[in-house]
């Protein structure tokens, strides 16, 4: 049993301004023949999943660099703190390097400051490195102050 097509002459085609608005033929397919084939629901189902993959890959690189920021943001802290406090201590620091650690964010720090002479016999040069325990590599912070001496 064939389906039988169905001519709408009774409608004007908005692409071309003629009646019978079905096509070349003036006839449309039934029901049963209307949709999209395997082939066009598996292209867009592709597209779909690359979209998605590259969506997700966008979220997990910007939760890595909140983490890194959120480190560097606390490295300075402590960098600064450590400056800081030699600075309010107004004590004349020998020339070396000394280090130590600090709790920042609920996370244990370490800070290693470096003093040098500078050519004004009255300043020192201070280099604090800030890093994570255990991590090789450069440090998250490198913050450099000078001292004037208190006389």
């Amino acid at each position: 049993m064939r389906s039988k097509e169905i001519c709408r002459s009774d409608r004007r085609s908005a692409s071309n301004g003629s009646f019978g608005g079905c096509g070349r033929s003036g006839l449309i397919r039934p029901a049963a023949y209307r949709g999209f084939t395997l082939l066009e629901v598996l292209v867009a189902l592709a597209v779909l999943a690359t979209a998605l993959a590259a969506s997700i890959q966008a979220v997990g690189s910007y939760a890595g660099n909140q983490t890194y920021l959120r480190d560097r943001v606390f490295a300075h802290w402590v960098a600064r703190n450590r400056l800081v406090e030699m600075q309010a201590n107004r004590e004349w620091p020998r020339v070396g390097d000394s280090t130590g650690t600090e709790e920042m964010g609920g996370r244990e720090w370490e800070w290693r400051t470096v003093i040098s002479q500078t050519p004004d016999q009255d300043m020192r040069k201070v280099e604090v490195e800030v890093r994570l325990p255990d991590a090789e590599g450069d440090p998250l912070e490198v913050l450099v102050g000078y001292l004037e001496n208190p006389k």
